[in-house]
C-alpha cells in the first residue's frame, strides 16, 4: 500500500459518523428509535447506524419547513442576503472537503480522487453559482396597455421535497438544493439509503453557513418508507426526484393521489453514442465512450452505454475499446489511483452481473471483462465489459445497467443509425461524432434527448439544463431555467384610471 493509500484509510478509520437525521436546527434520532445500517462497498464493512426515518419523522421535518417558511425567516430575506449565506455555504464545503471527500468514497464506492476533483467543487460551485444568480433575476411588467400595469413576480413555492440517488449524492442534492433555497424555499432532503452520510453533514455545514433552522431539513430512510411519506405528504409543495422511471412513476401517482403537488422528475437513460464514418480520429471516439461509459463505474444516468458504430470503422474503433478497457480495471477506492471503485452494494453488483449473462445468453459477445473481481476484499467489484454483436432489441441495449457494461451496435446507414439511437424509452442524452458539419448539425436536430454532444461526450456546465426526453422524464436540473421549478408566477393586476 502506498502512502497516499495509507493516508485515506488512516483518516478513514478516525472518522466520526453520525447517522442521525437533522430536522428543525437539530441532529436526532427517528422517531420510533429505528437504525439501518450504512455499508461501505468497498469491503462490506458497516461504516454507522444511521436513522430509518418513517411517515412522523417526515412529518416532523415538513412541520419544521413549513413554520421556517410560513415566518418568513428564510424566505423574507433579500435576495443579496440568501446570496451571501449561500456563498457562505459552498466555502463551508469546499473547507470540509477532505472530510466530504472521504464519506462520499466510503459511502458509496468511488474513487477519493474523483470525490476530491470532481463531487466535492462541484457541489460548491452549484450552491455558489446559484446564490449568485438569485440577485440577478428580475421580474416582468406585461405589456397590458395604459389602463393598467401587469407585475409578473416569481413567489417561493414553500416546502419542497428533494428526493436524491446514490450514484452522485453531494452533486444531484446540489442541483435540487441551489436553486430550491435560493428562490427562498424550505426543504426537506431524503437521502439514498445506500448514501445519506453527506447530505447529513451538508446540512450541518448549512447551519454554520447562516441558514436559519428548520430551512434545510434531512431526513434518511428507505424509498418506501420515508420517500413515500415525503412524496405523499399534503404539505410539501413540490417534489424535485432524481431516480429510477419506476420510482419516478410512483412519484407522479403520489401527486395525483396526495396534493396534486409538482414533480420534477430526472430519471433513467440509455444513451446513444454515433460514430459515423466520415470522423477522422476513431480511437479518440473510443476513448471518450470508454471513459464517458466506464467512469463512476458506469453508475450514471447519462452513460452512453449504446454505442453505434458504422460497419465500415467498426472493427477499428472496437480495438481501441478493448485496449482501454482494462485501464478501468476495479481498484481501492481510497488508493489514490483507482480509475474505478465499487459498485454501490451487493444488490447492484448482482443486478449488472445479470445483465452482462442476459447479453451472452442473448448472442451477444463479450470482448473485455464481464466477472467479478476482488472477491477478496469483500466489496462490490465488477470488471469493464465491452459486448460486440449487440442488436438494440436485447435487454443490455434496452434496459437501464448502472453498471461498467458497454454494447456495440454497428450500423449502415445515417437513417439507420437515428432511428435506432431513438428506439428507446429514454432520451437523457446522446452523442454525434462527424467531420461533416451538415451532418453534425442534421443528426443532432433528429436526435430525441435533452443533450446531444458533438464530437466529445459529457463536457458540461452549470449553465446549461440537464434533464431528458420521453421516460427521462421532465426534469430540469440546472441553469436558470431550474428556477422556474420551485417558484410560483402570480400576476398582480393594478388599475389605472384616467386622469
Amino acid at each position: 500500500m502506498n502512502a497516499q493509500a495509507e493516508s485515506w484509510h488512516a483518516r478513514a478509520a478516525a472518522l466520526h459518523f453520525d447517522g442521525r437525521a437533522l430536522v428543525a436546527g437539530r441532529r436526532v434520532a427517528a422517531v420510533a428509535g429505528e437504525t439501518f445500517d450504512c455499508v461501505s462497498p468497498i469491503d462490506g464493512r458497516t461504516l454507522a447506524p444511521v436513522a430509518r426515518g418513517r411517515a412522523a419523522d417526515i412529518d416532523a421535518a415538513v412541520a419544521s419547513a413549513r413554520a421556517a417558511f410560513d415566518d418568513r425567516r428564510w424566505a423574507g430575506q433579500p435576495p443579496a442576503a440568501r446570496k451571501k449565506v449561500l456563498q457562505r455555504f459552498a466555502e463551508k464545503i469546499l473547507g470540509a472537503r477532505e472530510e466530504l471527500a472521504l464519506l462520499e468514497t466510503l459511502d458509496m464506492g468511488k474513487p477519493i480522487q474523483y470525490s476530491m476533483a470532481v463531487d466535492v467543487p462541484a457541489t460548491a460551485r452549484c450552491i455558489a453559482w446559484y446564490g449568485e444568480a438569485i440577485d440577478k433575476v428580475y421580474d416582468e411588467i406585461a405589456p397590458t396597455g395604459a389602463s393598467a400595469l401587469a407585475l409578473i413576480q416569481r413567489e417561493p413555492m414553500g416546502v419542497i421535497g428533494a428526493v436524491v440517488p446514490w450514484n452522485y449524492p453531494m452533486i444531484m442534492a446540489a442541483w435540487k438544493l441551489g436553486p430550491a433555497l435560493a428562490t427562498g424555499n424550505s426543504v426537506v432532503l431524503k437521502p439514498s439509503e445506500k448514501s445519506p452520510l453527506t447530505a447529513l453533514r451538508l446540512a450541518e455545514l448549512a447551519l454554520e453557513a447562516g441558514l436559519p433552522e428548520g430551512v434545510f431539513n434531512v431526513v434518511p430512510g428507505f424509498g418506501a418508507e420515508a420517500g413515500e411519506a415525503l412524496a405523499l405528504h399534503a404539505d410539501v409543495d413540490a417534489i424535485g426526484f432524481t431516480g429510477s422511471t419506476r420510482v419516478g412513476r410512483k412519484m407522479l401517482e403520489y401527486a395525483g393521489r396526495s396534493n396534486l403537488k409538482r414533480v420534477y422528475n430526472e430519471l433513467g437513460g440509455k444513451s446513444a453514442f454515433v460514430v459515423f464514418e466520415d470522423f477522422a480520429d476513431v480511437a479518440r471516439a473510443a476513448k471518450t465512450a470508454a471513459g464517458s461509459l466506464f467512469f463512476n463505474a458506469g453508475e450514471s444516468c447519462n452513460a452512453p452505454s449504446r454505442v453505434f458504430v458504422h460497419a465500415s470503422i467498426a472493427d477499428e474503433f472496437i480495438a481501441t475499446l478493448k485496449s482501454e478497457a482494462p485501464k478501468y480495471a476495479p481498484g481501492d477506492p481510497l488508493g489514490g489511483t483507482a480509475e474505478i471503485g465499487a459498485l454501490v452494494d451487493a444488490t447492484q453488483m448482482h443486478t449488472v452481473l445479470g445483465y452482462i449473462e442476459a447479453g451472452r445468453s442473448e448472442g451477444a459477445r463479450v470482448l473485455s471483462g464481464g466477472r467479478q473481481v476482488m472477491t477478496e476484499t469483500g466489496g462490490y467489484y465488477v470488471e469493464p465489459t465491452v459486448f460486440d454483436g449487440v442488436s438494440n432489441s436485447m435487454r443490455i441495449a434496452r434496459e437501464e445497467i448502472f453498471g461498467p457494461v458497454l454494447s456495440v451496435i454497428r450500423f449502415s446507414t445515417e437513417a439507420e443509425a437515428i432511428a435506432q439511437a431513438n428506439d428507446s424509452a429514454y432520451g437523457l442524452q446522446a452523442s454525434v461524432w462527424s467531420d461533416n458539419i451538415n451532418r453534425a448539425h442534421r443528426v443532432a436536430r433528429s436526435l430525441r434527448a435533452g443533450t446531444v454532444h458533438v464530437n466529445q461526450y459529457d463536457e458540461d456546465d452549470i449553465t446549461v439544463p440537464f434533464g431528458g426526453f420521453k421516460q427521462s422524464g421532465n426534469g430540469r436540473d440546472k441553469s436558470l431555467h431550474a428556477l422556474d421549478k420551485y417558484t410560483e408566477l402570480k400576476t398582480t393586476w393594478i388599475r389605472i384610471d384616467a386622469a
